[in-house]
């Protein structure tokens, strides 16, 4: 069963429960889905599922940030239930110990030296590693190796 049919069912599952946060959850990330599938006139592999809901999930944790900085704690928890229904369809994170191995991996198999070469790491990890870390930190380690 692909992502996108899992979201499918899920949502039909929180419809039968009457579970109105989840069902609109749900909602705004099958519309996301849609939406790119009919802006570039593809169907989605589960990685580009993946890649909009860590979007969405990033997203979210902006606004919680905002929403505390304006004591708008009613926000805050409903952004925060929004981002527990969208983990739920994440894959488990990676340890560092694995992703300083798959960096490892990278950096050997593409034979980068040097800062130049980190675009060739990176486009090597992003599909292994999407959704299971962050790639702003992924990023950082990659650099401190090639430089360091």
């Amino acid at each position: 069963m692909t992502l996108k049919s899992q979201v499918v069912e899920d949502m039909k599952t929180a419809m039968r429960a009457k579970d109105a946060a989840r069902l609109s959850t749900i909602r705004m990330l099958l519309a996301a889905i849609k939406q790119r599938e009919v802006d570039e006139r593809i169907e989605l592999t589960d990685a580009d599922v993946l890649a909009i809901i860590d979007k969405m999930i990033k997203q979210r944790r902006e606004s919680i940030v905002q929403f505390e900085a304006g004591k708008r704690e009613d926000l805050v928890a409903a952004e925060r239930a929004e981002i527990g229904v969208l983990a739920a369809y994440m894959p488990s994170p990676l340890a560092d110990a694995e992703i300083d191995t798959l960096i490892a991996d990278a950096i050997a198999s593409t034979g980068a030296a040097g800062i130049a070469g980190m675009g060739k790491v990176m486009a090597v990890l992003k599909p292994k590693l999407a959704g299971r870390a962050d790639m702003g930190a992924v990023s950082a380690r990659i650099k401190a190796k090639l430089t360091g």
